[in-house]
């Protein structure tokens, strides 16, 4: 025991030594996350506050278009402008002055009268028919196009959202104007509403609860827990480096020749660097729940959660700690564990879902995402953070990364028997 306290005491000194190194360790993952949740944030806040200037062409000029301009008017996203010509709106989206442009076609809600009476009408001649000598009634006119012209660097999600939209849009168009096909075929009276028009068919959105309390997921919530882990396995880095130091000065060879075991050695940077990591988290909490609401972030929200939060962020910790001892056990050189320990940790973000959301990569993608600690890590802040589960639910994930721990620290020790055996 007192040997690894010395160990541990060693790794102490020579962490708070470098203070620069010190200061990055703690204020860079803070800057980072600060940065991020103010840049996802206003970005919300501009889609659900901010107007997106449109450009819009109506070569129709009747009833249909003008339900158009009023919905995309009344919409809190857009703000339209008119414009004379298609050609001056492919020229202005495609020089990325606007995202978006619309070109309404020529005779829209003429034809879609048409086509509506043609088929009102040919229900209602062969309404008393019967049911054997019934054909279908098909339309001669051709389908029409409102053509959508976006900006090459527009993103695809607001690209579909914009024509998931417009096409809703114009499927009530369409169905009101049958309703009102109907009605005048059936009555005299125009006021006389036979019809109910109203939707059916509604959404509403569940948000699950535990105790009764629901929790609305925010900027906040989501990047303190994906951010914070992205922090903590990043202390690889001064881990790593720090061993291959130790090695290239005869810092290692020297407590060699004392009686303790690399397990012992190894201990000592464990305790050390999971201090670090916890401290790390801490941090971020206290941003979260401080700091930001004084720059007009969400409020972190974590009442009851603190110790569940810190259980996950302890195993995480484990899980970073385990990977740098296994780098810095193989790693002969600086100008290796540094490139490679930096890189490997941006590919683990990337595979455990905290940049892209797991469910949106390929099927590939979404099975080699489960070998990632950080999907391990990720799953069990969020479990925490906005699933309100308890300590059970979240015994798959900390028991992954602690035998993630085992696993690559017992693979440093039997690495470095190997290469130092007699």
């Amino acid at each position: 025991m007192h040997k690894l306290w010395a160990s541990t005491y060693k790794e102490f000194l020579l962490l708070v030594r470098d203070f620069g190194g010190l200061a990055i360790l703690f204020l860079m993952p803070l800057l980072l996350v600060i940065t991020i949740t103010l840049v996802q944030n206003d970005t919300f806040k501009t889609l659900k506050e901010a107007k997106i200037p449109i450009l819009l062409v109506d070569n129709d000029g009747g009833a249909v278009s003008k339900t158009i301009q009023d919905n995309l008017r009344s919409s809190s996203l857009f703000k339209v402008e008119l414009q004379p010509t298609e050609s001056s709106v492919r020229e202005l989206v495609r020089t990325g002055k606007y995202q978006l442009g619309i070109a309404v076609p020529e005779n829209l809600s003429r034809d879609l009268n048409l086509k509506v009476a043609d088929n009102v009408a040919g229900i209602i001649e062969r309404f008393g028919g019967s049911e054997d000598r019934i054909p279908s009634v098909k339309s001669k006119l051709e389908p029409k196009e409102i053509r959508l012209y976006f900006d090459p660097a527009t993103p695809f999600s607001f690209r579909n959202s914009v024509k998931n939209g417009i096409d809703q849009m114009v499927s009530k168009i369409e169905t009101r104007t049958i309703y009102q096909a109907f009605q005048e075929e059936l009555t005299d009276d125009p006021s006389e509403a036979i019809f109910d028009t109203e939707p059916f068919l509604v959404f509403k959105e569940i948000t699950p609860s535990r105790g009764g309390k629901e929790i609305i997921p925010n900027a906040t919530q989501h990047n303190i827990p994906a951010w914070s882990l992205f922090a903590i396995f990043f202390i690889i880095l001064p881990l790593s480096i720090n061993m291959v130091k130790e090695k290239n000065q005869g810092t290692f060879v020297r407590l060699r020749t004392h009686p303790v075991s690399y397990a012992t050695f190894l201990g000592g940077k464990t305790i050390v660097f999971l201090g670090v990591a916890l401290v790390q988290f801490a941090l971020m909490l206290l941003v979260g729940i401080y700091l930001f609401p004084l720059i007009d972030l969400p409020k972190l929200e974590i009442s009851r959660k603190l110790p569940l939060l810190f259980l996950v962020a302890f195993f995480a910790g484990l899980a970073a700690v385990g990977l740098g001892l296994l780098l810095g056990s193989i790693a002969k050189t600086q100008e290796q564990s540094a490139p490679f320990g930096a890189t490997f940790v941006v590919i683990l973000a990337a595979l455990g879902g905290v940049w892209v959301p797991v469910f949106a990569m390929p099927d590939f993608m979404q099975v080699l995402s489960k070998i990632s600690p950080m999907n391990w890590g990720l799953n069990a802040f969020y479990d925490v953070f906005l699933r309100n589960v308890g300590i059970l639910e979240l015994l798959p994930e900390i028991g992954l990364l602690l035998l993630f721990f085992v696993l690559t620290t017992g693979v440093a020790i039997f690495y470095n028997e190997r290469e130092n055996a007699v």
